[in-house]
């Protein structure tokens, strides 16, 4: 009791002791907290959401790893995220951090995050499709974009609304993608209202157009890093499969689910609950993953880079061209991450490869037409301008919204 006793007036101390003006050497609780905190935004970008914070509100970067794990609840071996900005599953863990760009080609650059929910790892080795949408944007409004006035155009043959081009390059990726959305007022700000549907997002929103820009080889230099359309890789328990390894935005690892042994898989039963609950295929792809990286020249132990993606055999849809279901951080994924959707879209206009392969045709296919890829939550359309065989550009349709804006404490 005498201990309880003594805790408890400590705590009033803490509390109460609250310095008059001119007073020394007595810190207020909300003094020692603000000395551990930083300004944020708490974002949705596509599908995913985290924070975006400007670099001048953080140390050098060798001393990340000490503040943003503690932001996000990690590390936590009960995979919640409960202590922090996380959500508990890799697509609600993640920081982007934003800065003016000194480059000729840009406006703005920024770092991608991912931060481990279980460890507290940070993993900086791949970019974030989903998270790039709200980087123009926050961009804009922030403050960091120099010279608007001739970012900004009317659109529609009225000009019934503006829209601003903000060019971002990501270090992760060393790429740059242009970033176009609508904008409103004087000074224009970002306008998030519109009539734009994307599949796993409620309501309706303004679209925003990324564009990336020569995103072959984002990791290894070539698009095919093996320069083979289709490889086969040998696993640690001496069996092989089929799998076709691309490097286009981000690096993946594509394969037929009808060669993993499952019989009769469609998007209803092969689905992310079912791969969840089950350890061994889990670990099986895993295995693949890894052998498909060393393959690739990269770190299999990196969990982030590459990604694995599984395709049915049968689309289901004749307003599909090609069905998948993704794994990011060893878990399956609602939706599909946005860089493995560039991918798997210029994938599937690379003939020989195993996206081409189990891609629904619709007559004669051109290596720029688009791809409608259905994943767990709806389906996404991936634009593409190829010119001789090179990628030049890989598009695609967004949303983006600003939660929040305040203080994150750790």
């Amino acid at each position: 009791m005498d201990r309880l006793r003594h805790g408890y007036q400590a705590l009033r101390l803490v509390f109460h002791a609250v310095p008059a003006a001119g007073a020394r050497g007595t810190k207020s609780i909300s003094t020692v907290q603000a000395s551990r905190s930083f300004p944020a935004l708490f974002v949705r970008g596509g599908t995913s959401n985290g924070l975006i914070i400007e670099r001048k509100h953080l140390p050098p970067q060798d001393e990340w790893h000490i503040i943003l794990p503690a932001a996000m609840g990690s590390p936590d071996p009960h995979g919640r995220q409960l202590n922090g900005m996380g959500g508990g599953i890799s697509s609600t863990s993640k920081i982007c951090v934003l800065e003016p760009s000194t480059r000729p080609d840009a406006d703005v650059e920024f770092t991608f995050v991912q931060v481990g929910i279980k460890d507290g790892a940070l993993d900086l080795a791949a970019n974030c499709g989903n998270m790039s949408s709200a980087v123009g944007p926050v961009a804009w409004d922030q403050g960091l974009v120099t010279d608007k006035a001739s970012k900004v155009q009317d659109v529609g043959e009225k000009g019934d609304y503006q829209e601003a081009l903000v060019r971002v390059f990501n270090t992760n990726t060393s790429k740059i993608i242009h970033s176009r959305f609508r904008v409103s007022g004087d000074p224009p700000v970002y306008c998030h209202g519109g009539d734009y549907e994307m599949d796993g997002i409620p309501g309706k929103q303004s679209k925003i157009t990324l564009s990336f820009l020569n995103p072959a080889g984002a990791k290894t230099g070539k698009a095919l890093p093996t320069g083979n359309a289709v490889d086969t890789l040998r696993l640690p328990d001496g069996s092989r499969i089929e799998a076709s390894l691309v490097d286009v935005s981000n690096p993946g690892v594509f394969i037929r689910i009808d060669d993993l042994g499952i019989k009769d898989a469609s998007p209803a039963t092969f689905n992310p609950q079912a791969i969840e609950s089950d350890p061994a295929l889990k670990a099986r792809l895993e295995s693949i993953r890894q052998a498909g990286a060393a393959m690739m020249g990269l770190d299999p132990k990196t969990e982030s880079v590459p990604k694995i993606v599984l395709l049915f055999s049968d689309s289901g849809s004749k307003d599909i061209d090609i069905r998948c279901v993704a794994l990011s951080m060893g878990q399956a994924h609602k939706a599909v991450p946005l860089t493995l959707a560039l991918g798997l879209g210029a994938a599937a206009n690379m003939p020989g490869t195993i996206p081409a392969q189990v891609r629904v045709t619709k007559g004669e296919t051109r290596e720029s037409d688009p791809v409608v890829i259905g994943h767990p939550s709806g389906a996404v359309e991936i634009g593409a301008t190829v010119e001789n065989g090179h990628i030049v550009s890989a598009d695609l349709l967004r949303t983006a919204r600003v939660l929040m804006k305040g203080q994150v404490y750790y």
